[in-house]
Order: structure tokens, then C-alpha cells, then sequence
């Protein structure tokens, strides 16, 4: 068998607690003079925003801030953060929150310097390619939630606000030139937003080691991500202070979207209709719809689920690792059912062809065809 594959691996990243100081001699050192920072309305009022926003100001770096970021970022808050940052004359993004402020930052940066529509950078074979890099502004990243991992990720997901679908746009230079993961900023999290993040970091290591593509570098990665999440989940979620738990789960949430360059699967493309449309929080979702993705893909990953269950310590195989993703929702307080995030079954058929085109469907292990769609939503609802 001949192997060949393209890999990129991330960017540097400033890891501690404190660091978050370091925030304005990182701008700096990246060209930037009059930083954007960008982050969603719940985080704009707290004070981790705003202390980041006295390190800028401190650093004669001004104080500007866009937070018309919803949970969903959709191409209504792209265009608002565009016009900010053009009328303000800006020249970098301080992408600051969870996945959506994160998400968002980088996409403003990216389409400050681009003529055509967001929707032409969508990850298609190549599409990338169309983009004019010359304009493309610097992005620090600076998580605050340890679950998506944008903070070390080439795409940003932008819900279409006319048609309800949400839509992968990549581009390399989406990647941060400098990411500051500081486990005090996540000291603050409510439990169900830790438990929601957290189980999105699982998912991304999950399907990405379950992804039948060849990249043994982010298998592995996504083997410890799973470790870490199993080890210091429960210990952030029980305690919110306990920054060793909260540096691992940020260590994590990195490493999952490290890996899911091998390829994302169902419990994705299952999610991404759903908080297009009802607007749930994605990982959450992503937690909610796991147990049946995990007994729908049971043909093809039952010897390498048995593996992964043996490095992490549960015995029993995969039945064992299928017990432990119950043990580990329950203790989180994840609901059993999507009901419970408010879906509704009246639109089940919209969601099966949504999901079945997501760019994540075809790194599932086993095909998932509309009718498999449809069962798979009916169980999870």
C-alpha cells in the first residue's frame, strides 16, 4: 500500500496561568498597532475581557472591542465585525471567548482582505485557493472556554443566516500567529458550559481516532486528548478552581482540534443541523447524540474503540468505553435526549439531508446515508 498525505500542525502557543499579561508584547511582535478584539456579548461585560482590554490599552495599543457575536457566529455578525473594523481602522484581531468569539474573530480577519462572498472560502477541494492573502490581518487567539479548539484551527464555522446551515470556511492563513491558552481565564466557566465544552473536546478526539483516514500523528493525539478529558473533566467540573484541571482540559480542547485534521464524523454532522437551527450549544449537542453515533459506527470501530478503552484504562472493550461515555454524560448532567434542548421531531427530514452533506459526514466510518440520517435523529430526539 502506498501512503501519502498532506499534514499542517499548528502555531505557537504561549501556555500558563498569568500569561493573558503577555497579550499586548504578542501584538506587537505580530506587526499590530490598533487591535480589534473580538469576542461574543455574554464574555464583552466580564472582566477577563475587560482586563484584557486594560493590557491592550496599557500596551498604547487603544480599546476597542466588537461583541455582536451570536452563539451561532452567522454571516449578519461577519459583516457588522468587518464594517468595525474597517470604520475603526484596524490592522489585527484579538479573537477572545469560546468557539463563537473565536470563530468570528478569524473569519473578520481573513475577509477584511477579500472581495468575493465568505461563502466562495467554504472547505471545498481547493476553494481556499481563491483567496487574496495580501489582505488578510494578523489573529491572536485567546480561548476562554476549553472546547473547540479554534484557537489552533485553519476554519471558522459560520451558520448561513438565510438558509439555516452552517458552513466550514478555511483558509491556512485562518490558523493564529500566536495563541495564548491561559487556564485562570476559564476559572469562571458555569458548570454547563464546562461540561458542554469539555465533551466537545472529547468529540473531536473520539471521531477524529475513530476517522478512517491515514494520520497517525493526530490518532495519537486524539488518544491523549480522550486521557486528559477522562482524567480532568469530571475534577473542572466539580471544581471550577482547579487550575491543574483546567490547564489539562485547555491542553485538550487544543489537541482535539489538532486532530480532527484526520477527519470529523456523524456525531458532528448530526450536530451542526441542529444548532443551525434551534441554536443549541454545539457541544452539548455533539455530547447528547454521541451514544448513538457510537453504536451506529460499532461495525467498523469495535477493535479500535477496544484499544482506545485499554490505553485509557476501562476494561471491557468497546461495551466498557460505550459505558463509560453514559457514566461520564450523567455525572456532566447531559441530557438524555435532544427533546430536552428544545428539537423537535417536526423537522427531521430537513435535518438527514442537512447532515448528510456536511463536509464532516464523509469522515465517518460507516456511510451515512439519508435513511441512516433520519433513524439516527429519531433516537436522538
Amino acid at each position: 500500500m502506498t501512503i501519502t498525505a498532506n499534514w499542517s500542525y499548528p502555531t505557537a502557543v504561549k501556555f500558563g496561568a498569568g500569561r493573558i499579561k503577555e497579550l499586548a508584547d504578542h501584538c506587537k511582535a505580530v506587526g499590530m498597532k490598533k487591535p480589534l478584539l473580538i469576542t461574543d456579548r455574554g464574555l464583552a461585560p466580564m472582566a477577563i475581557t475587560q482586563d484584557a482590554l486594560d493590557i491592550l490599552e496599557g500596551g498604547g495599543l487603544g480599546r476597542a472591542i466588537f461583541a455582536d457575536v451570536d452563539p451561532n457566529p452567522n454571516d449578519r455578525n461577519l459583516e457588522a465585525g468587518i464594517k468595525a473594523f474597517k470604520d475603526g481602522g484596524h490592522d489585527g484581531v484579538v479573537a477572545f471567548g469560546g468557539g463563537s468569539g473565536l470563530d468570528l474573530g478569524k473569519c473578520v480577519a481573513f475577509m477584511v482582505g477579500q472581495t468575493r462572498p465568505v461563502w466562495d472560502f467554504e472547505d471545498v477541494g481547493d476553494w481556499w485557493k481563491r483567496a487574496s492573502v495580501e489582505g488578510i490581518a494578523p489573529i491572536i487567539a485567546v480561548p476562554t472556554t476549553a472546547g473547540t479548539g479554534s484557537e489552533v484551527g485553519r476554519a471558522s464555522v459560520i451558520t448561513n443566516s438565510a438558509s439555516h446551515v452552517k458552513k466550514v470556511i478555511f483558509h491556512p492563513k485562518f490558523l493564529p500567529a500566536v495563541t495564548i491558552c491561559d487556564p485562570e481565564l476559564t476559572v469562571g466557566m458555569p458548570k454547563v458550559i464546562t461540561a458542554g465544552t469539555g465533551m466537545d473536546a472529547f468529540a473531536h478526539c473520539l471521531e477524529a481516532y475513530s476517522s478512517p483516514f491515514y494520520h497517525p500523528m493526530s490518532a495519537g493525539i486524539a488518544l491523549e486528548g480522550m486521557r486528559l478529558v477522562k482524567e480532568y473533566l469530571p475534577r473542572a467540573y466539580r471544581d471550577g478552581a482547579d487550575i491543574e484541571a483546567r490547564a489539562n482540559m485547555m491542553s485538550a480542547a487544543a489537541m482535539g482540534a489538532v486532530a480532527f485534521q484526520k477527519g470529523l464524523g456523524a456525531i458532528h454532522s448530526l450536530s451542526h443541523p441542529v444548532g443551525a437551527i434551534y441554536n443549541t450549544h454545539h457541544g452539548m449537542t455533539n455530547a447528547v447524540v454521541m451514544p448513538p453515533v457510537l453504536r451506529f459506527n460499532r461495525p467498523a470501530i469495535e477493535e479500535k474503540i477496544a484499544s482506545a478503552a485499554a490505553y485509557l484504562g476501562i476494561a471491557g472493550g468497546f461495551d466498557g468505553f460505550y459505558d463509560y461515555v453514559l457514566q461520564l454524560r450523567e455525572e456532566l448532567g447531559v441530557p438524555n435526549k435532544l427533546a430536552a434542548l428544545g428539537v423537535g421531531t417536526d423537522r427531521i427530514d430537513e435535518m438527514a439531508e442537512m447532515a448528510i452533506v456536511d463536509p464532516t459526514a464523509s469522515g465517518n466510518p460507516v456511510e451515512l446515508t439519508l435513511d441512516a440520517a433520519r433513524k439516527l435523529f429519531g433516537e436522538c430526539i
